[in-house]
């Protein structure tokens, strides 16, 4: 159906009609109600390009994916196809290859420049990161899907990492666990600095030596939860429990644990962050993985929700949202073994 065929059988003009569906407020509230029930009971939609070409706006949102973090990032796009659903604008994902956050700032040149997007999303910031700098300097409406430690004033959706790992630490440390190991994310991102923080806290109130030689940073993969808790392992003495920084760490870890002859749960305590996959939980683990758990599929629902409201004039100073993350106990985590763990 045509606009002017839609308006006449409306009665009104379709230069009325095409404000009312516009949200021009001008137009009032019950005329607005009108055309929009009877554009649903019509079957009526009105031509994309043409309300992207009266509104100024692309109808996209901007997302940079690097080659790491696939299974974390399909998950946070799930949740944000499933809140634009119905809004009539799109996801465009620009891929980059993970040199550096540095490089990324042409290609987030790019995108504002050619004018194919109204927003972006920016992930894993670092303190003081380029990217929030240059996007704020352009005067471009973004969302950080974290947080960055900086006096450059941005719009951010994150989790408690700090206190998440402080818990989870904390959690080992009651059950008796002395040397407890943790692998964490990339260094340097933000979220990995707070998890730093949270693990050195708990040991710190317990006043046990933070030692370097058990952590580790890298991508979240089963391949580096392996290779690391392989070397944590062969370590004299070695650690009684690890705490990992994904589900597809633990994967890693519990290879490893199995591959010394020792058995998680019993010798060894694992604990994970769980971003709660639906094709890797941490139930169906065996034995089932005591975990912090936050989605990161509602992570990008709530991101595309927020980064809506950014575009509807929503001030970014107004949007710090900070979510608590669960703990979740399960088979994994125990004291450790009685007698003294042979290395």
């Amino acid at each position: 159906m045509k606009l002017k065929e839609f308006a006449r059988q409306l009665g009104l003009s379709p230069t009325t009609v095409s404000r009312a569906l516009s949200g021009y407020p001008e137009v009032s509230e019950k005329t607005r109600q009108r055309v929009a029930e009877e554009a649903v009971r019509l079957g009526y939609r009105p031509n994309i390009n043409a309300v992207r070409l009266v509104t100024g706006r692309a109808g996209a949102i901007g997302v940079v994916m690097g080659r790491s973090g696939e299974f974390q990032f399909a998950e946070f796009m799930s949740g944000m196809a499933e809140r634009l659903d119905g809004e009539d604008i799109d996801i465009l994902v620009s891929p980059t290859a993970d040199r550096g956050l540095t490089d990324e700032i042409p290609l987030y040149n790019r995108l504002v420049a050619s004018g194919r997007v109204d927003a972006v999303i920016v992930h894993s910031p670092e303190p003081n990161d380029e990217r929030i700098a240059f996007l704020r300097e352009l005067g471009f409406p973004f969302l950080v899907h974290g947080r960055s430690e900086t006096d450059v004033t941005h719009a951010w959706l994150d989790i408690d990492n700090e206190g998440a790992i402080r818990r989870a630490t904390a959690h080992l440390l009651d059950l008796g666990h002395r040397r407890i190991a943790m692998i964490n994310g990339r260094a340097g991102r933000t979220f990995s600095l707070h998890r730093d923080k949270g693990y050195r806290d708990a040991l710190e109130e317990r006043g046990i030596a933070f030692d370097p030689r058990l952590v580790a940073h890298g991508h979240f993969t089963d391949e580096l939860g392996f290779r690391f808790a392989r070397s944590f392992l062969e370590q004299s003495p070695r650690p009684t429990a690890f705490v990992a920084g994904s589900m597809m760490t633990a994967l890693g870890i519990y290879r490893a644990v199995r591959s010394r002859g020792l058995v998680v749960g019993r010798d060894i305590s694992v604990i994970a962050h769980d971003d709660v996959f639906p094709y890797l939980t941490a139930d169906n683990m065996v034995p089932s993985l005591s975990a912090t758990r936050s989605s990161i599929r509602a992570a990008g629902a709530r991101a595309a929700d927020l980064v809506l409201q950014l575009l509807g004039g929503r001030a970014a100073e107004e949007i710090h949202e900070l979510w608590p993350v669960e703990l979740i106990l399960r088979e994994s985590t125990a004291p450790p073994p009685q007698t003294e763990p042979r290395p």
